[in-house]
């Protein structure tokens, strides 16, 4: 897996539960590093024991852990850039779901190792979609649904969102659009902004 993978794992517990909570997860699962580096490759077993380790040292389900991963990716001040990179998909919430069939390039342009799942949107009617989330290491599909969740706020929509499961490494999240201008949506602004 990326150490980008496990860099963010490492950076939702630190920035949402703190060093400490991070130092005892860590020893806790017997992890052989403290801190990962985002540009090397590990294991995948060191990934599902990060992951697992968190879940259990936070008493949450797995999928909860991994939508909380996915909404503090998209909303976190310390991974800011993350959010600007998605606004760049479109000035509406439906653009931005059309957007994400190219992530997955769009990743690999910045970092060529990274893999990120295949995504496929589905258009079902004008307020129903399925995106599709195809890949090898399972739980993608929930990261997901958390990043949407935090996006449709962050456009000023509002939807409903369901994961509904895996069949074939391929995970389907349900998205219903209840209304598309629901409340404003957050200021983006394409230049960075002067410090």
């Amino acid at each position: 897996m990326h150490g980008l993978i496990n860099k963010a794992i490492q950076c939702f517990v630190l920035d949402t539960y703190g060093r400490e909570t991070w130092r005892e997860m860590a020893q806790s699962a017997a992890l052989p590093v403290m801190q990962f580096e985002a540009m090397l490759i590990y294991e995948d077993t060191l990934t599902e024991q990060a992951l697992d380790a968190t879940a259990r040292f936070l008493d949450k389900p797995r999928t909860d852990v991994l939508e909380d991963i996915g909404t503090y990716l998209a909303s976190h001040p310390n991974v800011e850039a993350l959010r600007r990179l998605l606004r760049f998909g479109g000035a509406h919430f439906i653009e931005f779901l059309y957007s994400l069939d190219d992530l997955h390039d769009r990743a690999r342009l910045a970092v060529d190792d990274l893999e990120l799942p295949r995504l496929t949107l589905v258009r079902h009617t004008e307020n129903h979609y399925s995106l599709l989330c195809g890949a090898a290491f399972p739980g993608w599909g929930h990261v997901l649904v958390g990043i949407l969740r935090v996006m449709a706020d962050d456009y000023g929509a509002l939807a409903c969102l369901e994961h509904c499961g895996a069949k074939d490494q391929t995970e389907t999240i349900d998205i219903r659009l209840v209304h598309t201008s629901y409340a404003q949506g957050r200021t983006f602004v394409l230049g960075q902004q002067p410090v």
